[in-house]
């Protein structure tokens, strides 16, 4: 894809937080659309560049919120707080490590968005709301992938007065769906953290009890343990494991 394509890939991810869904219509308000946005967006490029950089004010949430993004720089963050370390990696590599892996992980998804809305939009065969309507499905089954039935009925439930049944999920509100995403990842990268704490702190209080034992009570177990849990964490390939587990799993 071209960086016109990833830039219209990014406006399109905003609209999606714009523009309502199908399941907030329950008391429309009227609102100018289709060729008459259009030709008033041509008409006044102010207009169009205001609208512009709107979107791309919120891209830095959109990120956030609909990626995974959140699960990958959590489990990251917490996999550097086991080993001992407080600033290797730096947090520019864990960063720069979680939006690549994001971006290896949301290719399926924005392929199908610049098929079905991008591609469409850009030869003139729809209009933007139109192509803001159609990527809103593929981003909706990306969500829907990642998320626990019990984080999306609580939103649910809140929203619809207690009723948390859904029949489709076109009629499930972005809204709603996309805290529930975001609970449901920060629960699975706490899951992951708990588990990558856990070999860790076995090491620790094995070194902590044998220098007890040997009354060497002034020696930090730290300086003993570190290098033990780098060594283990080499040995069994750590960072490719973590790697392999963020990138299988939803």
């Amino acid at each position: 894809m071209g960086r016109a394509s990833w830039l219209l890939l990014a406006v399109f991810a905003g609209l999606l937080l714009v523009l309502p869904g199908q399941a907030l219509a329950a008391t429309p308000i009227p609102a100018p659309s289709g060729p008459a946005v259009t030709h008033a967006l041509q008409a006044n490029p102010q207009i169009s560049l205001l609208a512009m950089l709107s979107l791309l004010a919120v891209l830095p949430g959109v990120v956030l919120l609909m990626t995974s993004f959140t699960r990958i720089v959590v489990v990251l963050s917490l996999l550097r707080t086991a080993l001992g370390l407080n600033q290797v990696p730096p947090n520019q590599v864990i960063i720069g490590l979680a939006l690549f892996l994001t971006l290896f992980t949301m290719a399926p998804t924005l392929t199908k968005v610049e098929s079905a809305a991008i591609t469409p939009y850009l030869s003139g065969k729809i209009t933007a709301t139109q192509a803001a309507t159609r990527a809103e499905t593929p981003m909706k089954q990306f969500l829907a992938a990642g998320t626990r039935q019990q984080d999306l009925a609580i939103f649910l439930a809140a929203q619809n007065g207690g009723k948390s049944q859904v029949t489709s999920l076109n009629k499930v509100p972005l809204t709603a769906l996309v805290p529930a995403y975001t609970i449901s990842q920060l629960t699975i990268a706490f899951e992951m953290g708990v588990l990558l704490f856990v070999p860790f702190v076995i090491i620790d209080f094995i070194v902590a009890s044998v220098l007890m034992a040997l009354g060497m009570m002034m020696v930090p177990p730290t300086l003993i343990s570190l290098p033990l849990k780098l060594l283990l964490f080499v040995l069994m390939n750590g960072w490719g494991l973590v790697v392999q587990n963020l990138l299988t799993m939803r």
